[in-house]
C-alpha cells in the first residue's frame, strides 16, 4: 500500500488557474428593461423648423446572456419601440380626411406612428488567463422607411493584474431609406437618387485603476458616414423665395427638401473617473469633447452620486450639462437662400444648451435570494430623467429594468 501511494503522489499536477478557473458567467443571466419617453417643442424639422415637436415613445428590450462553456457567452437581445410623433404626422398632413393642416397640431392620418424593431447578437470570448475578450456582435433593426444591418467586434487586453484594460472597437451599419417626401413635392424630379448610408466605426478605450478609491478611463471615437445623410421628409423654406399658404392655420408648401453632405466625418475625446468618497458614497463623472467636419463641436459634462442605503437599496442623483455649436448648413425657419447648396432647418443640428436632472433608485441582491420560476432577481433600477434645452425643447423619461439570474 504504502509503494502504490508513492506511485499515485508523484502522477498528480501541481494546481493550476486553469484547472480551477472561474466561469466567465455562472449562469444564464436575463434583462427586462422598458422605458416610457415624452417631448415637446416648437421647432420641427418636418415643417422646415417651426411647428410641433410632441412625440411619446414606449421601448421595452429583453436582453439575455448565457455562458455556453467556462469561456465563452452568447448574448442576445430583442426590442421593440412604438412611438406616436405628431411632427411626423405632418409628412402629409392632408391625409387624415380631417380639418385644415397645422404646423402646430398632429394630422390624423397613418403617418404620425411607427414601431421599430431590433435584434443584437453578441458573441465573447476569454482567454484561460481571463487577460484576454475578444467578441463579434451581429444586429438588425427595422422600421416603415428605414432598414440597418450592423457587423463589429472588440478586443479587450487587460494587464498590470487587472487594473489596467485597454479596448479596441470597431463596427459597420449598412442602412437603407425607403425614400418619403412631403406630399407637395412628391414627383419632382430634382429629388434624391441616393437610398444608401454607410457608417464605419473605430474606438479605443484605456482604462486605468488609479488607487484603492479612484478608476478612471479615457477613449477615442472616430465615425465616418457616407450616403444620404439627410432627411427626404423634412422641410426648408427660403428668404428669397415667397411661401405658399394652405388653409388659415399657416400651414406652408415646402420650397426643398433637407439637403446636407454625402460625407461626414465625426471625432470624440472622452474622460471619466470613479471615485470612491465613502462606503454609501460613490462619485462617478464623465467628459466629452465632439467635433465634427460640418463644424458642429460639443462639450457634454455628467455627474451622478449614488448613495447607498443599507445592504439592498441606492439612490442616485444625477445632472447632465451639454453644449454644442451649429452646423454651418443649419439656419432657422424661412432664413435659407435658395442659392445655397446644402441646408437644414433641424434644430438638432442648432446651436443650444441643455440641462438633464435625473433620479435613480435601485434594489441590488447580489446573492439573488429572492426569486420566480427559476430566476432569482439580482437587480431593480427605476430611473426618471428631465431635460431641457434652452430653445424650448423639453422631455421626460421614466425608465425600469430588471435582471435576473438562472437559479
Amino acid at each position: 500500500m504504502l509503494c502504490s501511494c508513492a506511485a499515485f503522489a508523484q502522477e498528480v499536477t501541481p494546481p493550476t488557474a486553469e484547472t480551477y478557473k472561474k466561469r466567465v458567467l455562472e449562469a444564464a443571466e436575463l434583462q427586462v428593461l422598458t422605458s416610457y419617453y415624452q417631448q415637446d417643442g416648437d421647432n420641427a424639422a418636418v415643417t422646415g423648423g417651426r411647428g410641433t415637436e410632441k412625440l411619446t415613445d414606449v421601448h421595452p428590450t429583453v436582453i439575455l446572456a448565457l455562458p455556453l462553456n467556462a469561456d465563452d457567452v452568447l448574448t442576445a437581445s430583442f426590442g421593440v419601440s412604438a412611438y406616436t410623433s405628431a411632427s411626423s404626422s405632418n409628412v402629409d398632413p392632408f391625409d387624415g380626411g380631417g380639418g385644415e393642416p397645422s404646423p402646430f397640431q398632429a394630422s390624423s392620418g397613418a403617418s404620425g406612428s411607427d414601431v421599430w424593431i431590433n435584434g443584437t447578437v453578441t458573441y465573447a470570448h476569454s482567454s484561460d488567463d481571463r487577460n484576454n475578450i475578444v467578441s463579434g456582435t451581429l444586429s438588425f433593426s427595422n422600421e416603415y422607411d428605414y432598414r440597418s444591418f450592423g457587423f463589429g467586434g472588440s478586443f479587450t487586453r487587460l494587464m498590470n493584474e487587472q487594473n489596467t484594460e485597454l479596448t479596441v472597437h470597431g463596427s459597420a451599419y449598412l442602412d437603407n431609406w425607403k425614400i418619403i417626401y412631403p406630399i407637395e413635392l412628391r414627383g419632382r424630379d430634382d429629388l434624391l437618387d441616393e437610398s444608401g448610408r454607410n457608417s464605419y466605426n473605430l474606438g479605443l478605450n484605456l482604462s486605468q485603476l488609479l488607487s484603492r478609491k479612484a478608476q478612471g478611463m479615457l477613449s477615442v471615437d472616430l465615425v465616418r458616414q457616407e450616403g444620404l445623410l439627410s432627411t427626404p421628409f423634412q422641410r426648408v423654406y427660403f428668404a428669397d423665395i415667397a411661401e405658399t399658404v394652405v388653409g388659415g392655420n399657416d400651414f406652408y408648401l415646402a420650397q426643398d427638401i433637407e439637403r446636407l453632405p454625402d460625407i461626414r466625418n465625426k471625432l470624440a475625446l472622452g474622460g471619466r473617473l470613479h471615485y470612491y468618497l465613502s462606503q454609501r458614497l460613490v462619485l462617478r463623472s464623465f467628459y466629452r469633447f465632439y467635433t465634427d467636419d460640418w463644424a458642429v463641436n460639443s462639450h457634454t459634462v455628467n455627474l451622478e452620486l449614488p448613495v447607498n442605503i443599507g445592504s439592498y437599496f441606492s439612490i442616485t442623483p444625477g445632472y447632465r450639462y451639454y453644449t454644442q455649436r451649429a452646423a454651418e448648413y443649419f439656419a432657422g425657419f424661412d432664413e435659407h437662400l435658395s442659392s445655397e447648396t446644402f441646408y437644414t432647418s433641424d434644430y438638432d443640428l442648432s446651436t443650444f444648451q441643455a440641462n438633464q436632472f435625473s433620479l435613480g433608485i435601485g434594489y441590488l441582491d447580489i446573492l439573488a435570494d429572492r426569486g420566480l420560476l427559476g430566476w432569482g432577481l439580482k437587480s431593480v433600477d427605476l430611473n426618471y430623467s428631465r431635460y431641457r434645452r434652452d430653445n424650448g425643447f423639453h422631455a421626460n423619461q421614466v425608465a425600469l429594468g430588471l435582471r435576473m439570474v438562472r437559479q
